[in-house]
Order: structure tokens, then C-alpha cells, then sequence
């Protein structure tokens, strides 16, 4: 509960709190009252004018202090509702030896998933779109965008192009696209994913509820039938807070590693 920190407050100009500037005093405060339990994930922080006057400090040393531990990641800031505790986000492993769905890699796990909607539709394709699907002058592509939510935790953004031919209406995407293309006979067989480190953008991190520019694990797969044809170009856009992917290494025999240099 915020008492906690509020008893400790007075430490703050009484020469028992280590130094440095005002602001730093503060937020080591807090960090402490969070990491000790005095203040719990979800809890809210007093109000600014509140803290200032407690700890005879300026609401702008307050602000400056609150704002830090947003960028951090530590806090959250609720427009109209205040500041709190960033929920912890206990970090789901995905394994990269098997091809699955989101939908599947979260039931597997007993999570809850749900998605929000950011797009569904039919759109001239992009030219990159055209050139990795393959598509002829004049056809189309289905592309659906969402937030992928596993127990009320934001954990990826989804935006997948696919053939008309596949997936000819988007709207019967509910849940796990992986399904759709199974019934007609489509599920994917193989894919190539490459993964890279990058920094999330304003827009991105607001969707995911992470403060702008913190890291983010992008995912560009592009997946294949049996046949060879490929069937899906999906970009994905992963809390690297939330989600790690683990990748199994076997050494090749002394046939395959010839000449090689360990």
C-alpha cells in the first residue's frame, strides 16, 4: 500500500537517504518501497501535490522523478486516473523448433487469449507484399492486424498478409488464423522467421502499455505449404520485457564440421 511509502518520505531531507540530487532520492524511495513489498504491482501512487508536501520537495522535483521511473518502466501513468505499479510480466518462452500459433503457444501454456482488432480487410497489395507472395498483377491481399492479449497482458502486435485465394474473407479470422487455414486445407508446413532487436515507436508502445522507446523483438516470418508455395508474410511486434524465444543447437558430425574453427 502506498502508506509505506509515504512513512519513508521524510528520510528524504533528513540526511538518511544517500545522495545526490532530490529527484534521485526519490526514486531510489520508490524502487525501494516497490522492491521491499511496501508498495505492490497495481498500487497506486498518492497524488503529486500529495508526495511534494510530505517530503518538502517541489511537485516539479516530484514530476521529474515520476516520470523517470515511467520511462523505466517501473511505473504507469493512467490519463485521468493517476499513476501505479507496473504490473510484472512474467516472460513467456517460445520455443523456434516448432511451427505454432500464437493462439497455441499461449493454450499451451493455460493463459487466456484474446485479441484487439486494429484492422481486417482486403487492400491492394504493397510491392514487397507482391513480390514475397508471389502475387500476379491485379490480385489482392487479406491482411489482418491485432493485439495479441495473454491474461490481460498486451504481449504482441500482429500484421499478417495472405493470398485473397487463402483467405478469402478476413472476418472469419476470430481467434487463431492458424485454424482458418487449416479448415481450407492450408495450414502452414514450414517458415523462416527472422528475428531483430529494435525500439518501440509512440504508437506501438501505447498499444502494448510500455513507455515509447523501450526495446521491443520484431519477427518477420514468412511461412510455406507443402507445396513450396508461401502462404503468409506476417510482421510481429514482441515485449522484450514479456517474451523470449529459445532456439535448440545440436553440433553436426565431424563430416558436416570439416575444416570448421572452434
Amino acid at each position: 500500500m502506498a502508506d509505506g511509502l509515504i512513512g519513508i518520505l521524510p528520510s528524504l531531507n533528513d540526511g538518511s537517504a544517500s545522495g545526490g540530487p532530490l529527484y534521485v532520492k526519490l526514486q531510489r524511495l520508490i524502487e525501494t518501497a516497490v522492491r521491499d513489498g511496501m508498495l505492490q504491482p497495481g498500487d497506486a501512487l498518492p497524488p503529486e501535490r500529495e508526495l511534494a508536501t510530505i517530503a518538502d520537495i517541489s511537485r516539479v522535483t516530484v514530476r521529474k522523478a515520476v516520470q523517470g521511473l515511467v520511462t523505466t518502466g517501473l511505473l504507469v501513468q493512467r490519463h485521468g486516473s493517476g499513476t501505479f505499479v507496473a504490473p510484472r510480466s512474467e516472460r513467456v518462452e517460445q520455443s523456434l523448433s516448432h511451427l505454432t500459433s500464437f493462439t497455441e503457444d499461449m493454450a499451451r501454456r493455460g493463459m487466456i487469449v484474446r485479441s484487439t482488432w486494429l484492422d481486417r480487410g482486403i487492400y491492394p497489395p504493397s510491392p514487397e507484399e507482391m513480390v514475397t507472395l508471389g502475387l500476379s498483377s491485379g490480385e489482392k491481399v487479406a491482411r489482418i492486424s491485432r493485439l495479441r492479449v495473454a491474461n490481460d497482458t498486451p504481449m504482441a502486435i500482429e500484421r499478417a498478409a495472405l493470398s485473397i485465394h487463402v483467405l478469402p474473407n478476413p472476418e472469419l479470422v476470430t481467434l487463431s488464423l492458424y485454424a482458418v487455414l487449416a479448415e481450407g486445407g492450408n495450414r502452414p508446413a514450414r517458415a523462416i522467421q527472422r528475428i531483430s532487436a529494435a525500439i518501440l515507436k509512440e504508437a506501438d508502445a501505447k498499444l502494448l502499455e510500455v513507455p515509447a522507446g523501450s526495446a521491443s523483438l520484431n519477427i518477420e516470418r514468412i511461412s510455406y505449404l507443402e507445396s513450396g508455395k508461401v502462404i503468409e508474410f506476417t510482421r510481429s511486434i514482441y515485449r522484450a520485457d514479456a517474451y523470449e524465444f529459445v532456439a535448440e543447437l545440436k553440433l553436426g558430425d565431424s563430416s558436416e564440421i570439416s575444416g570448421a574453427v572452434l
